[in-house]
């Protein structure tokens, strides 16, 4: 009797570790148009000039009782910036922006995962654009996980960043005025488990 109540014992702290070690892994939701990366950037300082990033892919590993082991990772097509208005878009991509010719991706690596409660955290990471490689970091807040009616699992978040034009060594940041050094970017994440 004892070995039996032993051996359920173990078999059960050995189930409940599995499961409070391993981060659980997800694929950004792209495909079905579930994730955006937006911006927007002041423009002469009168009004706001917004765009996107229509062709970007990446993952997650989220482990809510370890958020040392998140960890985030998303490529961007730089090409794909779409601010609504051609002309300007290929301003945007040319030289003195993002200069897609020779930067055609900007890549995140995230470096580390700092809980702050209550479905709040602060996402630091490694950010490639422009060749330039700069730490930022991202207010990210949860915006809600579960089962989807196709039989997956989805984990939604979503991050708020300011960027400076001039880090990035992109020309016109100066030519604007001071309104349009900084760069807001909105991040809407889902991403469904793997």
């Amino acid at each position: 009797m004892k070995k039996t109540i032993i051996a359920m014992l173990l078999c059960a702290a050995s189930l409940s570790l599995a499961t409070v070690a391993a981060a659980v892994d997800y694929e950004i939701d792209t495909k079905g148009m579930h994730a955006f990366i937006e911006f927007k950037i002041k423009h002469l300082g009168y009004s706001w000039l917004l765009g996107r990033f229509n062709r970007f892919k990446g993952d997650f590993s989220y482990d809510a009782g370890n958020p040392e082991k998140n960890h985030v990772q998303v490529n961007i097509d730089i090409a794909s910036l779409d601010s609504n208005h051609a002309e300007r878009d290929k301003h945007l991509r040319s030289a003195r922006f993002f200069d897609v010719k020779n930067y055609p991706q900007a890549s995140f690596m995230s470096t580390s995962w700092e809980d702050r409660g209550n479905g709040k955290a602060v996402l630091k990471g490694d950010l490639t654009l422009r060749g330039i490689t700069r730490n930022i970091s991202i207010d990210v807040t949860d915006v809600g996980n579960g089962p989807d009616p196709w039989g997956g699992y989805r984990r939604g978040f979503e991050g708020r960043t300011v960027l400076k034009l001039s880090d990035w060594k992109m020309k016109e940041a100066k030519i604007l005025g001071p309104a349009a050094e900084e760069i807001h970017v909105y991040l809407s994440i889902e991403g469904i488990r793997k």
